[in-house]
């Protein structure tokens, strides 16, 4: 598909340059035509006509779209706190052993409830046998994916990312934040935005465990943690990946929030707090009086929520500076590697208004800022569609920034799951 890349921002000019926070589509233009333009418009989105509002483009693909199906090697790791996290690795396996995570029964990503009510039962989309492939050579790269909020390895875009990563002779691997595999967690805490000590810890291990070249993307929550890592670490960050990407990721945590606590977004923030709710009266259940009960469950915002649960757990004042601190849109000139942003402005979750401009992010960072796709949407095609652009733009990025595997075929006895 070769049409106008409108929307493909390229990389930024030198950070003194003024920034350019409302960038008009023709500045866009002319601003693309110097970098490499075909390669651009090759990934230029565009919404199936059947899809019209951003919230459809969002719904949709979380609750209909067919998804691959993907399985999974379970393992579990203690962390260095004394908690746990549970890690589902893409599995090779020729004998059919390992799990595939299916909707009924596991918890899926808040899209996918926020309608649950609506959906006509179903157990995970396409769950037909696959062949098995040829187990990936060592030295293939490592796909890391940090999932969103109350996400898990079984979201729709982990598995069709899981499935790409495959199709390419990738390892691949979900580390689950703490109570999203299933499992309620050990310690009086959960997971947060800026939670980027759990990725340095997850990404370093993984680094020494593994022989190629590690790649990490995030979606949504998942997106702005390791972002947050990125911006932290600078050039550090080089040392452990080749590239990032992160996938509709709340860059300004506060217009996020304001976006989906008024009008239809509150369909998100129900849905968001019907599984947070359930968790946390667990966590009080090990831990009582941890926090105040009465608070949280008369919360109807996810600020009410922050303010009773996330904040107080996490070591942070209150809502106002927690969300503050996980903003990661200040920080972007420090990304040092090459780093996808890839962000819709009809996102529901966050206004396009607080989208960067390229000069607003360093020269490692490619901002692609659609007119549409909603929140980790993306579908394309005619009815009923497809949620596959979404991991052909992830990965043909990515693509560019390691060596293609080798053609070996080792033993499935490996470190990886």
């Amino acid at each position: 598909m070769k049409r106008d890349p409108a929307h493909l921002i390229p990389d930024a000019p030198a950070l003194n340059t003024p920034s350019a926070p409302e960038q008009t589509a023709s500045a866009a233009l002319r601003a693309v035509s110097q970098p490499k333009p075909e390669a651009l418009a090759e990934w230029l989105y565009l919404p199936p006509r059947w899809l019209p509002t951003a919230h459809a483009q969002t719904i949709v693909p979380a609750l209909f779209a067919q998804r691959p199906a993907v399985k999974y090697r379970r393992e579990r790791w203690t962390t260095p706190d004394g908690d746990f996290i549970d890690l589902d690795w893409l599995s090779y396996d020729a004998d059919g052993e390992g799990h595939t995570r299916t909707a009924q029964g596991e918890r899926q990503e808040t899209v996918s409830a926020a309608i649950d009510e609506a959906r006509p039962s179903q157990n995970g989309g396409s769950a037909a046998a696959q062949p098995a492939s040829p187990f990936p050579d060592s030295s293939a790269p490592l796909f890391v994916l940090f999932h969103g909020l109350e996400g898990s390895s079984d979201s729709h875009y982990a598995r069709v990312l899981m499935a790409e990563a495959k199709a390419r002779g990738w390892f691949g691997v979900v580390p689950h934040f703490r109570s999203c595999g299933g499992s309620m967690n050990l310690l009086p805490r959960f997971y947060h935005l800026a939670d980027s000590a759990e990725v340095d810890w997850v990404l370093r291990r993984l680094k020494v465990q593994h022989a190629g070249p590690v790649i990490a993307a995030g979606v949504s929550l998942g997106g702005n943690v390791l972002l947050r890592w990125l911006c932290e670490q600078e050039q550090d960050a080089a040392a452990i990946l080749d590239a990032a990407a992160a996938i509709s990721a709340p860059l300004d945590v506060h217009a996020g929030g304001h976006a989906i606590s008024q009008g239809f977004g509150m369909v998100y923030t129900r849905s968001f707090l019907k599984t947070l709710k359930r968790k946390a009266l667990a966590k009080l259940e090990q831990y009582p009086g941890l926090f105040d009960r009465d608070a949280m469950l008369a919360a109807r915002t996810m600020h009410a929520f922050d303010n009773a649960v996330t904040a107080p757990l996490h070591g942070f004042r209150d809502t106002d500076d927690y969300w503050t601190r996980a903003t990661t849109r200040p920080y972007l000139p420090r990304i040092a590697i090459p780093t996808l942003l890839l962000n819709a402005r009809n996102d529901p979750f966050l206004p396009g208004r607080v989208l960067p401009s390229a000069a607003e992010v360093s020269a490692a960072v490619t901002l692609d800022q659609p007119a549409h796709g909603g929140h980790v949407g993306f579908m394309t095609g005619p009815f009923p569609g497809r949620i596959d652009w979404l991991s052909q733009r992830v990965f043909g990025y990515l693509q560019t920034h390691v060596q293609p595997a080798k053609p070996a075929h080792p033993s499935p006895d490996s470190e990886h799951g």
